[in-house]
């Protein structure tokens, strides 16, 4: 069998005065593949209620995530909260807490609530629920981000709820601004 020897005495190659040699491959900087992180990492949960079957059997994990990439990923990926069936949940909690008031994390805590008619869930649900996720993987509290636990919006017959759940009842500062932030964010949107 032979073997060819390349040919020392070629030259190889040389880009043009235009950019790389045409290769056919595309040049792609890493700011296009790499993602970016987020402050922590969130869990997307499911509540759909079933009579048959016991509270915490009805709670699913759906998915988790820690990059803004994923995050869009999931939530394009899901059906939008005012398409759910009336007695289903989501809830988008920190990785580790489980959105129920039993869990460690909430024991303590509290939630800063609205409350929407039937009539807003066509025209204003989907957008509220959205402006509360970008508070929460935004870290939209400042200082106080640590004292969110999560978010849930459920969606019932006769209006739907949506609540940011806080760590400690105690902490009137963090409450407060992050209720404060939690309006004012839902107001200028």
């Amino acid at each position: 069998m032979a073997t060819a020897e390349p040919d020392i005495n070629s030259n190889p190659p040389q880009p043009s005065e235009d950019g790389p040699e045409e290769t056919g491959q595309e040049v792609v900087s890493p700011e296009s593949y790499i993602k970016h992180p987020l402050q922590n990492r969130w869990s997307l949960w499911f509540f759909k209620n079933d009579k048959s079957k016991t509270w915490q059997a009805n709670l699913r994990l759906i998915s988790k995530f820690d990059t803004v990439e994923d995050f869009w990923a999931l939530y394009n990926h899901i059906q939008l909260s005012s398409n759910l069936l009336s007695g289903c949940d989501y809830s988008l909690f920190k990785d580790g807490i489980e959105p129920m008031w039993e869990d460690e994390r909430n024991k303590r805590g509290g939630r800063w609530l609205i409350t929407l008619n039937k009539q807003q869930r066509r025209q204003e649900l989907d957008r509220f629920w959205l402006e509360t996720l970008l508070c929460l993987v935004g870290e939209a509290f400042d200082d106080y981000s640590d004292e969110v636990c999560g978010a849930v919006v459920n969606i019932r017959t006769k209006g739907d709820k949506l609540a940011i759940w806080t760590a400690d009842y105690e902490n009137r500062d963090a409450i407060t601004h992050i209720g404060y932030v939690y309006h004012t964010y839902r107001e200028s949107v």
